[in-house]
């Protein structure tokens, strides 16, 4: 008898949740034919069998939520199937990036997984913490609090029948619609009492009742996932960086001549994120010790180069991959960014999309930075970051001395894992980066 467990969909994913059985006891499934959608405050996806064999026990029903590598189902195997490859015992962890303009804790609270028999919950603690990745969805799509809905789960739980229940009895017209929210109350200095409360959307704007002085806004499962990725990263992996300077005169030019015909052609606007992508996978090309992975037992170097992009999602971030990007053109790249960020922001993100990545890209400068440091993308070895370009006064070497023009100027710093390389070989890798870009000229093919 073969054991279905529950996958990890996603870096910084510690549990999900059954949307649906797509088989029901007594079915016969085909290795790697869908089995089951699983929904995460990050994707939802169909989840593959991996086993060929017929369904004899579900042991998860639908809208109940367990941790990663807990048992959902039971196959009896075919005659002649093979059993996969047993998973290595302790696999390196993979875990996502963000930037650390910030602190990261040195110790941070556990992560505690929530329990479909969780005991009732006690006075003034925090319900929403038991919901499923699905009931908080449903209730930030449709501007509810829990506190609206009769919960029937077991201890008090609301399910996400209790959310539809609710909203097909408003739409029919038994219930009254959902109140506005209160309008904001400005906070005044008198000692009034102070209150922690959790606030029933975590991303949500903040606002303080009156005679209130703070609040206990409950951290999201992505913000807790976050945190402990950032947080085992940071302490296991020695970091490192450096940065270069790069004149990119040269590629602002050639953006600004074709963006309008881009984007009546493509339908998107032409970003400079594919062209440091670019850059990166051809430098990858030279430095293939850089497109690797760090495990215990040596350098696990990656023929093929997958680059994530590290996107901002709501109360959280997440690192798509693109798949063999150095097999793309800057449209094709710029095509594949658009497409994972609209994907990523609407919950649509497919298991295969968080998978595989060698090296990441992080575009710290859309919000103006002009330089970051970034935590590694564990198991892999660098990230790269794109800074703000600014236009600055530069001295340039020229036939007749030196004289001093305005150009525009890009930091694109590195942090790398000082156990798997060295400056040396990053210093190297980064400066054939920086050739790249600068060689950007209008010669240069989109197409």
């Amino acid at each position: 008898m073969a054991k279905v467990t529950m996958p990890q969909l996603g870096e910084s994913v510690a549990e999900g949740t059954i949307g649906k059985w797509l088989k029901k006891p007594g079915d016969h499934v085909a290795k790697y034919e869908a089995l089951l959608e699983v929904i995460t405050d990050k994707v939802n996806a169909e989840v593959p069998s991996p086993f060929e064999g017929t369904l004899i026990a579900i042991l998860v029903q639908e809208g109940e939520t367990v941790p990663n590598n807990a048992e959902i189902a039971e196959i009896e195997e075919a005659a002649g199937a093979v059993a996969p490859a047993p998973t290595p015992a302790t696999p390196a962890p993979f875990v996502p990036i963000a930037a650390a303009l910030a602190p990261v804790p040195a110790a941070p609270a556990p992560v505690v997984m929530a329990s479909t028999a969780a005991a009732p919950v006690a006075a003034g603690g925090d319900p929403d913490a038991r919901m499923s990745p699905a009931v908080r969805r449903l209730l930030r799509e449709n501007g509810l609090s829990p506190e609206q809905i009769p919960a029937t789960g077991g201890g008090g739980r609301l399910t996400r029948d209790d959310v539809e229940a609710y909203l097909a009895a408003r739409a029919s017209g038994s219930l009254p619609a959902a109140p506005a929210p209160a309008a904001p109350v400005a906070a005044t200095p008198a000692a009034a009492p102070s209150s922690s409360r959790p606030a029933s959307q975590p991303g949500a704007p903040v606002t303080f009742a009156a005679g209130e002085n703070e609040q206990l806004i409950a951290w999201s499962q992505m913000r807790k996932g976050v945190a402990t990725a950032m947080a085992r990263s940071k302490s296991t992996v020695p970091h490192a960086g450096t940065m270069v300077e790069v004149d990119v005169t040269g590629l602002v030019a050639l953006r600004e001549a074709n963006k309008a015909a881009f984007r009546a052609r493509e339908g998107a606007n032409l970003s400079y994120v594919p062209f440091v992508i670019k850059a990166v996978v051809e430098a990858l090309r030279r430095h293939p010790r850089i497109n690797a992975h760090w495990t215990e037992g040596g350098l696990l170097v990656k023929r093929r180069i997958n680059v994530g992009v590290a996107i901002a999602v709501d109360d959280g971030l997440i690192v798509p991959v693109i798949q063999d990007a150095d097999q793309l053109s800057i449209s094709g790249l710029n095509r594949a960014v658009v497409d994972l960020a609209e994907r990523a922001r609407s919950n649509k993100l497919r298991l295969a999309d968080l998978q595989g990545g060698t090296i990441t890209v992080n575009n710290t400068g859309s919000f103006g930075s002009v330089f970051s440091s970034s935590i590694i993308n564990t198991p892999e070895i660098a990230i790269v970051n794109l800074e703000a370009i600014v236009k600055r006064p530069v001295v340039l070497e020229t036939s007749r001395g030196d004289v001093i023009a305005i150009r525009s100027m890009m930091n694109v710093p590195v942090v790398f894992d000082h156990r798997a390389t060295d400056g040396a070989q990053v210093g190297r890798f980064m400066g054939d980066v920086k050739a790249w870009l600068e060689a950007v000229g209008p010669d240069t093919p989109i197409y």
